[in-house]
Protein backbone atom coordinates (compact mmCIF):
# COMPACT_ATOMS: atom_id res chain seq x y z
CA UNK A 1 0.00 0.00 0.00
CA UNK A 2 1.63 3.32 -0.51
CA UNK A 3 2.53 5.47 2.08
CA UNK A 4 0.52 7.88 3.56
CA UNK A 5 2.64 11.62 4.24
CA UNK A 6 0.49 12.66 7.18
CA UNK A 7 1.11 17.08 6.57
CA UNK A 8 0.95 19.79 8.96
CA UNK A 9 0.47 23.79 7.58
CA UNK A 10 1.78 26.15 9.88
CA UNK A 11 0.72 29.43 8.30
CA UNK A 12 -0.96 32.59 9.97
CA UNK A 13 -3.40 33.65 6.80
CA UNK A 14 -6.37 31.29 6.66
CA UNK A 15 -6.94 32.04 3.26
CA UNK A 16 -3.23 30.77 2.79
CA UNK A 17 -4.16 27.29 4.66
CA UNK A 18 -7.00 27.17 2.73
CA UNK A 19 -5.53 27.46 -0.51
CA UNK A 20 -2.63 24.80 0.27
CA UNK A 21 -5.05 22.27 1.52
CA UNK A 22 -7.02 22.54 -1.63
CA UNK A 23 -3.95 22.13 -3.72
CA UNK A 24 -3.02 18.99 -1.84
CA UNK A 25 -6.14 17.01 -1.85
CA UNK A 26 -5.14 16.28 -5.64
CA UNK A 27 -2.44 14.03 -4.22
CA UNK A 28 -4.29 10.90 -2.24
CA UNK A 29 -1.07 10.14 -0.78
CA UNK A 30 -1.04 13.14 1.57
CA UNK A 31 -3.42 13.48 4.59
CA UNK A 32 -3.49 16.78 6.10
CA UNK A 33 -3.49 16.17 10.30
CA UNK A 34 -3.84 20.19 11.01
CA UNK A 35 -3.17 23.24 11.16
CA UNK A 36 -1.76 26.03 13.35
CA UNK A 37 -1.92 29.68 13.06
CA UNK A 38 1.39 30.38 15.43
CA UNK A 39 4.43 29.03 16.05
CA UNK A 40 4.07 28.05 19.59
CA UNK A 41 0.73 26.20 18.78
CA UNK A 42 2.67 24.91 15.72
CA UNK A 43 5.11 22.88 18.06
CA UNK A 44 2.73 21.60 20.44
CA UNK A 45 0.34 20.15 16.93
CA UNK A 46 3.91 18.94 15.43
CA UNK A 47 5.15 17.15 18.68
CA UNK A 48 1.39 15.30 19.00
CA UNK A 49 0.85 14.34 15.22
CA UNK A 50 4.43 13.61 13.98
CA UNK A 51 3.85 14.64 10.73
CA UNK A 52 6.29 13.25 7.81
CA UNK A 53 5.53 16.50 6.06
CA UNK A 54 5.45 19.76 7.12
CA UNK A 55 4.66 23.31 5.63
CA UNK A 56 5.96 25.94 7.02
CA UNK A 57 5.38 29.85 6.91
CA UNK A 58 8.56 31.61 6.98
CA UNK A 59 7.06 34.52 8.51
CA UNK A 60 4.53 33.80 11.79
CA UNK A 61 3.32 36.37 14.59
CA UNK A 62 4.97 34.71 18.03
CA UNK A 63 8.07 33.37 15.41
CA UNK A 64 9.89 32.92 12.04
CA UNK A 65 10.02 29.73 10.75
CA UNK A 66 13.68 28.66 11.25
CA UNK A 67 12.67 29.54 15.28
CA UNK A 68 10.15 26.61 15.01
CA UNK A 69 13.08 24.09 13.14
CA UNK A 70 15.53 25.19 15.63
CA UNK A 71 12.92 24.39 18.58
CA UNK A 72 12.09 21.51 16.82
CA UNK A 73 15.46 20.28 16.68
CA UNK A 74 16.16 18.52 20.69
CA UNK A 75 12.54 17.21 20.47
CA UNK A 76 12.28 15.36 17.09
CA UNK A 77 12.89 11.87 17.18
CA UNK A 78 11.13 10.45 13.79
CA UNK A 79 11.46 11.47 10.26
CA UNK A 80 10.10 15.04 8.81
CA UNK A 81 10.63 16.70 6.03
CA UNK A 82 10.37 20.61 5.74
CA UNK A 83 9.20 23.22 3.26
CA UNK A 84 9.21 27.13 3.94
CA UNK A 85 6.01 28.65 2.93
CA UNK A 86 6.44 32.24 1.80
CA UNK A 87 4.66 35.26 0.21
CA UNK A 88 8.24 36.64 -0.94
CA UNK A 89 8.85 36.99 -4.67
CA UNK A 90 9.92 34.33 -7.15
CA UNK A 91 13.43 35.79 -7.38
CA UNK A 92 13.68 35.57 -3.72
CA UNK A 93 12.54 32.29 -3.84
CA UNK A 94 14.82 30.79 -6.33
CA UNK A 95 18.12 32.57 -4.12
CA UNK A 96 16.40 31.00 -1.29
CA UNK A 97 16.28 27.17 -2.60
CA UNK A 98 19.92 27.11 -3.31
CA UNK A 99 20.29 26.99 0.46
CA UNK A 100 19.03 24.47 3.45
CA UNK A 101 15.40 24.17 2.62
CA UNK A 102 12.82 24.16 -0.44
CA UNK A 103 10.38 26.79 -0.55
CA UNK A 104 6.78 27.11 -1.88
CA UNK A 105 5.57 30.55 -2.93
CA UNK A 106 2.22 32.32 -1.85
CA UNK A 107 -0.34 31.86 -3.67
CA UNK A 108 0.59 28.11 -4.54
CA UNK A 109 1.42 27.15 -7.89
CA UNK A 110 0.37 23.98 -8.88
CA UNK A 111 3.20 22.93 -11.04
CA UNK A 112 5.89 24.38 -7.78
CA UNK A 113 3.57 21.74 -5.97
CA UNK A 114 3.98 19.20 -7.97
CA UNK A 115 7.91 19.58 -8.12
CA UNK A 116 7.93 19.39 -4.57
CA UNK A 117 5.89 16.41 -3.76
CA UNK A 118 7.47 14.58 -7.14
CA UNK A 119 10.89 14.59 -5.03
CA UNK A 120 9.21 13.77 -1.65
CA UNK A 121 7.59 10.35 -2.84
CA UNK A 122 11.12 9.04 -4.70
CA UNK A 123 10.22 10.08 -8.28
CA UNK A 124 13.56 12.62 -8.18
CA UNK A 125 16.05 12.57 -4.92
CA UNK A 126 14.28 12.24 -1.96
CA UNK A 127 17.12 14.54 -0.52
CA UNK A 128 16.11 17.23 -2.27
CA UNK A 129 13.50 17.85 0.39
CA UNK A 130 14.41 19.04 3.63
CA UNK A 131 14.81 16.24 6.28
CA UNK A 132 15.05 17.81 9.58
CA UNK A 133 17.81 16.16 11.12
CA UNK A 134 19.92 17.58 7.91
CA UNK A 135 19.01 21.07 8.49
CA UNK A 136 21.60 21.99 10.63
CA UNK A 137 24.61 19.69 9.65
CA UNK A 138 26.49 22.66 8.14
CA UNK A 139 24.00 24.10 6.35
CA UNK A 140 23.25 28.00 6.54
CA UNK A 141 20.44 29.21 8.74
CA UNK A 142 17.96 32.11 7.83
CA UNK A 143 18.21 36.02 9.99
CA UNK A 144 15.02 37.88 9.80
CA UNK A 145 15.98 41.85 9.77
CA UNK A 146 13.83 44.36 11.32
CA UNK A 147 12.39 45.05 8.14
CA UNK A 148 11.62 41.77 7.00
CA UNK A 149 14.60 41.19 4.56
CA UNK A 150 15.70 37.66 5.06
CA UNK A 151 19.29 36.90 4.82
CA UNK A 152 20.93 33.11 4.92
CA UNK A 153 24.37 32.85 7.11
CA UNK A 154 26.89 29.98 7.92
CA UNK A 155 27.54 29.96 11.42
CA UNK A 156 31.20 30.57 10.77
CA UNK A 157 30.49 34.03 8.79
CA UNK A 158 29.17 35.14 12.50
CA UNK A 159 31.80 36.09 15.40
CA UNK A 160 29.02 37.45 18.09
CA UNK A 161 25.39 38.36 18.71
CA UNK A 162 25.27 41.72 20.62
CA UNK A 163 21.69 43.00 22.10
CA UNK A 164 21.66 47.09 21.89
CA UNK A 165 19.28 48.38 24.39
CA UNK A 166 18.62 51.74 22.99
CA UNK A 167 17.39 50.07 20.25
CA UNK A 168 16.34 46.72 21.84
CA UNK A 169 16.92 44.64 19.56
CA UNK A 170 19.92 42.20 18.60
CA UNK A 171 22.19 42.20 15.91
CA UNK A 172 25.19 39.63 14.55
CA UNK A 173 28.44 40.71 13.88
CA UNK A 174 29.94 38.72 10.81
CA UNK A 175 33.30 38.27 9.17
CA UNK A 176 32.93 41.00 6.59
CA UNK A 177 33.06 43.64 9.39
CA UNK A 178 29.12 44.41 8.98
CA UNK A 179 26.79 44.18 11.26
CA UNK A 180 23.27 42.92 10.74
CA UNK A 181 20.18 44.10 13.04
CA UNK A 182 17.77 41.71 13.81
CA UNK A 183 13.93 41.48 14.37
CA UNK A 184 13.23 43.25 16.98
CA UNK A 185 10.92 40.01 18.53
CA UNK A 186 14.19 37.78 18.74
CA UNK A 187 15.57 36.31 21.97
CA UNK A 188 18.68 34.90 23.21
CA UNK A 189 17.44 31.80 23.27
CA UNK A 190 16.66 31.69 20.11
CA UNK A 191 19.77 32.90 18.90
CA UNK A 192 21.81 29.84 21.06
CA UNK A 193 19.48 27.09 19.34
CA UNK A 194 20.89 27.81 16.30
CA UNK A 195 23.93 26.12 16.74
CA UNK A 196 25.89 24.60 19.63
CA UNK A 197 28.77 26.89 19.34
CA UNK A 198 26.68 29.74 20.41
CA UNK A 199 26.80 30.91 24.19
CA UNK A 200 25.16 33.01 25.89
CA UNK A 201 28.59 35.08 28.02
CA UNK A 202 26.58 38.06 29.18
CA UNK A 203 23.11 39.12 28.99
CA UNK A 204 24.01 41.28 26.04
CA UNK A 205 26.25 38.58 24.10
CA UNK A 206 26.50 35.61 22.39
CA UNK A 207 29.51 34.69 21.39
CA UNK A 208 30.87 31.71 18.65
CA UNK A 209 32.88 29.43 20.18
CA UNK A 210 34.96 28.61 17.42
CA UNK A 211 36.13 32.32 17.34
CA UNK A 212 37.08 32.15 21.28
CA UNK A 213 41.14 31.44 22.20
CA UNK A 214 41.21 32.26 25.44
CA UNK A 215 39.12 34.02 28.75
CA UNK A 216 41.49 36.57 30.20
CA UNK A 217 40.19 38.61 32.92
CA UNK A 218 36.75 37.48 32.42
CA UNK A 219 37.36 38.84 28.83
CA UNK A 220 36.79 36.80 25.60
CA UNK A 221 39.98 36.96 23.67
CA UNK A 222 38.70 35.93 19.97
CA UNK A 223 40.50 35.02 16.72
CA UNK A 224 40.83 37.04 14.00
CA UNK A 225 38.30 39.11 12.51
CA UNK A 226 37.31 39.69 15.94
CA UNK A 227 40.42 39.68 17.66
CA UNK A 228 40.08 43.73 18.00
CA UNK A 229 36.81 43.48 20.04
CA UNK A 230 37.05 44.46 23.69
CA UNK A 231 33.82 44.62 25.33
CA UNK A 232 33.06 40.50 25.05
CA UNK A 233 32.88 40.29 29.04
CA UNK A 234 31.75 36.89 30.95
CA UNK A 235 29.26 37.81 33.71
CA UNK A 236 29.40 35.41 36.31
CA UNK A 237 25.73 34.09 35.99
CA UNK A 238 27.14 32.92 32.46
CA UNK A 239 31.04 31.44 33.04
CA UNK A 240 30.38 28.35 34.25
CA UNK A 241 27.90 27.31 31.15
CA UNK A 242 30.53 28.80 29.14
CA UNK A 243 33.69 27.28 30.51
CA UNK A 244 31.83 23.47 30.30
CA UNK A 245 30.79 24.12 26.18
CA UNK A 246 34.64 25.12 25.76
CA UNK A 247 35.70 22.22 26.83
CA UNK A 248 33.34 20.64 25.24
CA UNK A 249 34.29 21.44 21.39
Amino acid sequence: MEQVFRTIIVDDEESAIDNLCFELRRYVYVSVEGTARTGATGLKLIEKVKPDLLFLDVELPDMSGMDVVARLRDRISWDMRVVFYTAYNKYVIDALRSSAFDFLQKPVDSDELQLIMSRLCGQGNKGDVSKLETVFAGRPFMLVTPTGDLRFVHASEIGFFRYLSNRKLWEVALTDGTFLPLRRNTTAEQLCAYDSVFVQIHQSFIINMHYLIMVQDNRCIMYPPFNAVEDLIVSKKYKKKMQERFYQL
